[in-house]
């Protein structure tokens, strides 16, 4: 079989975007979206996300369908799939982003502290590749399911405290493992997007300050941190029909962080 040459396109397929509001999640949106995926974008804050899904068809002149979301909240989850497959009749593609930090010292971590990084950066992606799975790729027999992991669900860091978030994008890391194994022979890919030092909200205070910034950018081989865009190709490979045979893979994209 020879393959159709235009790798990355995605058009007339539909992508749910999961903290869509901001960040990455912006980038990725509108990645898909210049390959052609309309996008159910999706978050907790409704007018941000209301803004982002306008923004996006005018720019890219793809449907789009704005919702809100709390990733926690299973019902909340459910009826955004529901949604989607009742205004694009499929859902080919589901990437979850949604997710926090927690930094501080491991010993004055709080229960609380622990249990919302894990609901939100691992429970979150379960709830919601559960449901699309579940609901449209499982019947369907085919779709894409990326999970925004982090390098730091690959190694850890002495630099700041982030054993909660560690421990949860770690297991975003083996769960992506474990569902890509379950969920192959319905012609589902599951894979895990793994990014290094790129500018957030979640990101910007730490990266900009003297001795965090600094410290982590020693750490990085190509002495820099990520650049818009620079996760645009990784997502749209992840995303289209061409990585077929890549299956449970973490995929870096951290300038060489973890290679040290």
């Amino acid at each position: 079989m020879i393959m159709d040459r235009n790798y990355f396109d995605l058009t007339g397929q539909a992508a749910l975007v999961t903290g869509c509001s901001s960040g990455i999640g912006i980038q990725m949106a509108k990645a898909l979206a210049s390959a052609g995926a309309n996008i159910v974008a999706v978050a907790r804050r409704v007018e941000r996300v209301e803004a982002v899904a306008k923004e996006i068809a005018e720019e890219f002149g793809v449907k789009t369908l704005a919702l809100h979301c709390d990733v926690r909240d299973t019902a909340s989850v459910e009826s955004v799939v529901d949604a989607a497959l009742e205004t694009f009749g499929r859902l080919d593609i589901v990437v979850n982003n949604a997710g926090t930090g927690s930094f501080g010292p491991a010993e004055d971590l709080t229960d609380e502290q622990f249990d919302t990084e894990v609901d939100i950066d691992l429970y979150g992606i379960f709830r919601v590749s559960r449901a699309a799975a579940k609901k449209v790729m499982i019947p369907a027999g085919y779709g894409r399911i990326i999970n925004v992991a982090s390098m730091y669900g690959m190694v850890g860091s002495n630099v700041a405290g982030m054993a909660a978030y560690h421990a949860a994008k770690g297991g975003a890391v083996n769960l992506t493992r474990a569902l890509a194994a379950e969920w192959a022979k319905y012609g589902i890919t599951v894979n895990a997007l793994c990014p290094g030092y790129f500018y957030s909200e979640l990101t910007t205070d730490v990266l900009d300050a003297e001795d965090t910034g600094s410290a982590f950018r020693a750490m990085i081989p190509l002495d820099r941190f990520g650049k818009e865009g620079e996760l645009d190709t990784a997502i749209l490979f992840l995303a289209s029909k061409a990585s077929g045979y890549v299956v449970g893979s973490p995929i870096l994209v951290d300038g060489g962080y973890s290679a040290i």
